[in-house]
């Protein structure tokens, strides 16, 4: 369940991200495409540093 979190709120702040940037810049649409390449990005780096920095227990 917690991946699936991790995908949904990268996803939404991906989205943010994406629309400020965009309408800073004075594009026409939301590029969806941005979108979705973030969210992936954000949720890999997500997993690897959750894996990286999580304390073994004994």
């Amino acid at each position: 369940m917690r991946y699936l979190w991790t995908v949904i709120w990268s996803f939404l702040l991906s989205f943010l991200i994406s629309y400020v940037l965009s309408s800073m810049g004075g594009a026409e649409s939301l590029p969806f495409d941005q979108v979705l390449v973030l969210t992936v990005i954000f949720s890999v780096a997500i997993f690897l540093l959750g894996g990286a920095l999580k304390e073994e227990t004994e």
